[in-house]
């Protein structure tokens, strides 16, 4: 997909995110008898506004959101000011913009797991590595195995495998039929809980096809291929199966150089290789062995079961973000991104899985908005938000008004540091060339 056309639809989405936000406060403050001077799509300077009643709605230059102005924002002696309205009143206004934000992710989030995916089944599922001391390494299943059925049921998809290993009791024992080297066997082997992951588990990570053999000197060799790696994609291409690897290779000309993904013990590794590939777009001098009937369904998910999973995103979120943190101490310019890092990911994201993924990031980026906004610092949302609950925990008694300066003097320059860091590390990323690596 055209990258242009991607950052606009990046620009067009975060737009109705923090219009939307800004919608919330509006129609909250409204209802509340706040007087709302003007309510304002995208930033001045202004291009033309239309008043009705004592609001001017404004249409404004930089399209880049919205904003709200009440008349004497912070002075609880102005009438009808935000200030002078009650602490709970108060607070229920700066959280409206933040829950709006969820909502909105909610829907996103549903509609994107209600579309139709793309989805790879094939005759079993094959064993590309087997945790150390796992209940699959006690059992003998080893690296190549074909899993062909789990308790006499046929397993086509590798969640297949979990779904199944999920509804099994505890302590149950399950029946694995395989296939090593074209012979079958039997095994069977009790999974065990994992505290880290929630869930129960066989120790296994799965795969299409593994490289049973490299020969030495060949450009499969050379290129750095080793037994036991997993091809996972070329040139930016999924594989997996030999169809979607000939097509992969097919309009690759003499000399060119090839970039290879593959997945070898627990990492991705990118490989780089030239004239590597013979006269039916196969690696030449790598061996593939691949799980059998390899092909591509569409696959759409029942309403409820992706209205679910979006209130999952939303309700896990909190506890994602926490899981995360050794990663956003060790790798943070991946992790914690503003606006140009959003958009860059966005891009990455739709040009890897597709254009169905605006949706899935809008919806992330709207609850990455909501989330944000609700920390407890001055001038956010949530900073608005623990004033307000101070005072109606103290019955309506004040803050002082030197307490609250100070408090969004700080606020603000913290602000103002953090996001000229992450925008720093953003512009950087880009004149490197860096990426996320999708």
């Amino acid at each position: 997909m055209n990258i242009a056309l991607i950052i606009v639809l990046f620009i067009l989405g975060l737009f109705v995110v923090i219009t939307l936000h800004e919608l919330g406060h509006f129609a909250t403050a409204k209802r509340a008898g706040v007087k709302i001077e003007e309510f304002g799509l995208g930033l001045p300077p202004r291009l033309f506004g239309v008043k009705r009643g004592e609001t001017l709605y404004s249409i404004n230059a930089i399209p880049a959101g919205a904003f709200v102005r009440s008349v004497g924002e912070n002075d609880p002696t102005v009438p009808r000011s935000l200030a002078s309205r009650g602490s709970w009143t108060r607070l229920a206004i700066y959280a409206a913009g933040p829950l709006v934000n969820i909502f909105l992710a909610f829907i996103l989030l549903s509609a994107f797991f209600m579309l139709p995916v793309n989805v790879v089944a094939g005759s079993g599922v094959m064993v590309h590595s087997v945790m150390e001391g796992s209940p699959a390494e006690e059992a003998g299943i080893e690296p190549g195995d074909i899993i062909l059925e789990m308790n006499g049921n046929h397993l086509h998809r590798w969640e297949d495998i979990q779904n199944m290993v999920n509804s099994s009791e505890e302590g149950e024992e399950i029946t694995l039929r395989l296939q090593r080297d074209g012979s079958p066997y039997q095994t069977g082997l009790q999974p065990k809980f994992d505290p880290a992951l929630g869930r129960r588990m066989m120790g296994i990570t799965l795969c299409w096809n593994i490289v049973s053999q490299v020969k030495e000197g060949s450009p499969a060799d050379k290129a750095g291929i080793m037994p036991g790696d997993t091809i996972l994609g070329i040139n930016e291409q999924a594989i997996y199966n030999n169809e979607s690897m000939s097509d992969a290779l097919a309009y690759v000309g003499e000399g060119q150089e090839v970039s290879l993904l593959v997945f070898r013990g627990e990492e991705e590794v990118l490989l780089s290789m030239v004239n590597g590939f013979d006269s039916v777009q196969h690696i030449t001098g790598a061996e593939l062995h691949w799980v059998g009937g390899i092909h591509i369904e569409r696959e759409r998910l029942p309403a409820w079961k992706a209205t679910y999973l979006g209130a999952s995103y939303i309700v896990y979120m909190p506890q994602m973000i926490v899981a995360s943190i050794p990663l956003i101490r060790e790798a943070p310019g991946k992790v914690v991104v503003g606006p140009i890092g959003a958009g860059q990911l966005t891009v990455e994201v739709v040009r890897s899985f597709g254009f169905s993924n605006m949706l899935f990031m809008a919806g992330i980026i709207s609850l990455g908005i909501a989330l944000f906004n609700f920390f407890p610092i001055p001038p956010l949302d949530g900073g608005g938000m623990l004033v307000a609950l101070i005072e109606g925990v103290r019955r309506g008694k004040r803050l002082s008004s030197h307490a609250l300066k100070l408090a969004y003097t700080i606020g603000t320059a913290f602000l103002i540091m953090v996001a000229a860091a992450i925008y720093f590390n953003d512009i950087l990323r880009l004149i490197r060339g860096g990426s996320f690596g999708l």
